[in-house]
């Protein structure tokens, strides 16, 4: 029987979704409802419904957006195409992009008129990716694994830079970063590590917990990025690992013969997932609950001028 959950410090929210969900709850409070949000405002199922019940529409397309409305690009970041066309249209703009994810593409494009072309460490399709990629018309090439740097085609050598995508397992990151600088030894690394403290934080974390535990949790819904991460590293670590989008996809039999539990959350995921899952396992027999000594994080980004108290 189950006696024990380790908890992940730390866990959970980041300073990067504190403020994205901040700006769409100002927003909504300043201006009223309907806000529109393009995409999810963070990848998490529960965060999106919470902000739906309180006035916000989530949209895709621009052309979903009525003349005159109040707009929100999600903390993922948007093409240089994407902006654009939002100001064209005329709608109020708050900007929720995550301040580490701007960082990248202020650097892509002062590095873009020095010349430069770019290699992109990151994952087809992610929000963030296509936004980053956005940013140029052309010159990033994107690898997603060792196998993909042998196939990059630059122009030119002597100006290549590589940045990555934000929520990327730091190990794996590492492993593309010394195979592009096999390949291309004079590349520019990134001025400073691109995947973000938070992410960053989060896996030393795991790596720290698994080796105390049994079996990890991760909270986190599965189209978060750094909520995956989590997973694959514990699973990596030799340790069985599940991803539940909350307490209700916790499965019985995954703690059958199991001592210790090791629970965390992805960057995107709430406290209050967190808590409904030691309640679930407190009624399947957890008898303790101590959170491990780790990182205490006190990064906070200010909300945009028209947003702010």
């Amino acid at each position: 029987m189950t006696s024990e959950v380790l908890l992940a410090e730390p866990r959970g929210f980041c300073a990067g979704v504190d403020r994205a969900i901040e700006i769409v709850e100002h927003a909504l409070a300043k201006y009223g409802k309907p806000i529109y949000v393009r995409h999810e405002i963070v990848h998490n199922t529960y965060v999106v419904n919470d902000l739906k019940k309180k006035g916000a529409i989530f949209i895709e397309e621009l052309s979903d957006v009525p003349p005159g409305a109040t707009l929100i690009f999600s903390a993922h970041g948007v093409s240089r195409a994407t902006h654009d066309e939002a100001k064209a249209r005329g709608f109020r703009i708050f900007d929720a992009t995550c301040p580490l994810v701007t960082k990248v593409h202020v650097e892509l494009a002062k590095l873009h008129k020095e010349g430069y072309e770019f290699i992109m460490i990151g994952h087809k399709g992610h929000p963030e990716v296509e936004g980053t990629i956005g940013q140029l018309d052309s010159g990033i090439h994107l690898v997603e694994d060792i196998d993909d740097v042998a196939k990059v085609q630059p122009a030119q050598t002597a100006l290549l830079g590589v940045v990555t995508q934000t929520t990327l397992s730091v190990d794996d990151a590492a492993g593309i970063m010394a195979a592009i600088k096999a390949r291309f030894p004079q590349v520019r690394e990134p001025k400073q590590q691109d995947i973000c403290y938070a992410t960053q934080n989060r896996q030393d974390a795991v790596k720290l917990m698994s080796p105390l535990v049994d079996v990890v949790i991760v909270v986190g819904s599965p189209t978060s990025s750094n909520s995956n991460r989590l997973r694959e590293l514990a699973d990596r670590l030799g340790k069985p690992a599940y991803m539940v989008d909350s307490a209700v996809d916790l499965k019985p039999t995954w703690f059958e013969g199991v001592q210790k539990v090791g629970l965390t959350a992805g960057a995107s995921a709430p406290d209050v997932l967190v808590q409904e899952v030691i309640q679930r396992l407190r009624g399947m027999g957890v008898v303790s609950v101590r959170t491990l000594d780790g990182i205490q994080e006190t990064i906070k980004f200010p909300l945009p001028k028209g947003l702010r108290r």
